[in-house]
């Protein structure tokens, strides 16, 4: 299992949409005959690949696999059955498939006589792919919400300006995470005055041949010439105000399962009140304003009894590059995930 989870998550594979997976055949005498893993959408699963690998060799194996054999026919055929033709005795998985449509291939393996076990590394397994493992579970999509500030908390001064609040180290590290998403999402506000284009870009300036979605939430009309309508990257607007029906579309409606959200301080506390903020990156700044724009709204908070409590889970210091000669400014990169609730 851990060769399978090696292979997995060999470089080169997207993190979307589809889960990474890995299989190596084991014949009777412990060898290993056949291996594979999944390269992305519309490629051969990895029982696939590994069946292949071993070809006649594949009869009479042990199927070792970090994901359930699927049981339904997208783009490809359902492994389960694959795995049946294929004549493999015995299937071994670390994680049951949280997808709907796709569930149910260890039932279909045992119905045809197959001996399966599922659980082995499972933990190992969930941690290959946690926001699609999360997104299915929940119905929506995972959501980080990332800001940056001041050490006051201010995201911008009384006049608007925000440019040294974060670094160009930090905004491109920034960029490196944005890609880690498949979808950017924004309020209309945030469009209409600060103009984003919502792409993800190399250290060079250039946007990456691979682009999130992005996504503008809000009733607001937004001119027709705002930089996130260009065609660097396909956008949608979802007319609500409810964070808990835009994240539930853009899972059922766009098959969306990491959102990166850099929204203005109203629209992050509307996030916050539902509950659907699952991840916090901060960029602090070595700076006080005293005044200006808060980094998030009002949360309807009296005491501090009541604060949203969170966990500090990385720090990073992010140093100016050599080339940024005229900027010695150093952003601090905190990661927090809330802090789960206590069991009465």
């Amino acid at each position: 299992m851990q060769r399978a989870l090696h292979l997995a998550a060999s470089p080169g594979v997207p993190l979307g949409p589809n889960p990474r997976v890995g299989c190596v055949l084991l014949a009777p005498d412990g060898s290993i005959v056949g291996e594979g893993y999944h390269h992305g959408a519309g490629s051969p699963h990895a029982e696939v690949e590994a069946l292949r690998a071993a070809g006649d060799l594949a009869r009479g194996t042990t199927a070792v696999v970090t994901l359930e054999p699927c049981n339904h026919t997208g783009r490809t055929g359902p492994c389960s059955q694959a795995l049946i033709e294929a004549g493999v005795t015995k299937v071994v998985v670390a994680q049951r498939d949280p997808n709907p449509i796709a569930e149910g291939g260890l039932e279909m393996l045992a119905a045809a006589g197959i001996e399966v076990e599922h659980g082995l590394l499972l933990d190992d397994a969930r941690a290959l792919n946690p926001a699609w493992t999360f997104a299915h579970e929940h119905g929506r999509p995972f959501v980080t919400w990332k800001f940056a500030t001041t050490l006051d908390g201010r995201s911008a001064a009384t006049d608007g300006s925000s440019h040294w609040v974060s670094s160009p180290a930090a905004r491109r590290d920034t960029h490196v995470l944005r890609a880690l998403c498949d979808t950017m999402l924004v309020g209309t506000n945030t469009v209409v005055v600060d103009d984003p284009q919502l792409t993800v870009r190399d250290a060079d300036g250039e946007p990456r041949p691979h682009q999130p979605l992005r996504v503008v939430m809000g009733e607001r009309d937004l001119p027709p010439e705002s930089r996130v309508f260009d065609d660097q990257a396909e956008t949608v607007q979802l007319r609500t105000h409810d964070p808990v029906e835009a994240l539930e579309t853009l899972y059922r409606d766009h098959g969306r399962h990491h959102v990166f959200f850099e929204g203005g301080p109203k629209l992050a506390a509307a996030f916050l009140k539902a509950g659907v903020v699952d991840e916090v990156l901060v960029y602090v700044a070595p700076l006080l304003l005293g005044g200006g724009k808060s980094a998030v709204g009002s949360l309807g908070i009296r005491t501090i009894t009541k604060a949203l409590q969170f966990d500090l889970v990385d720090t990073l210091v992010l140093l100016p590059d050599s080339d940024d000669a005229d900027d010695s400014a150093i952003n601090l990169r905190l990661t927090l995930r809330p802090t789960p609730a206590k069991e009465s």
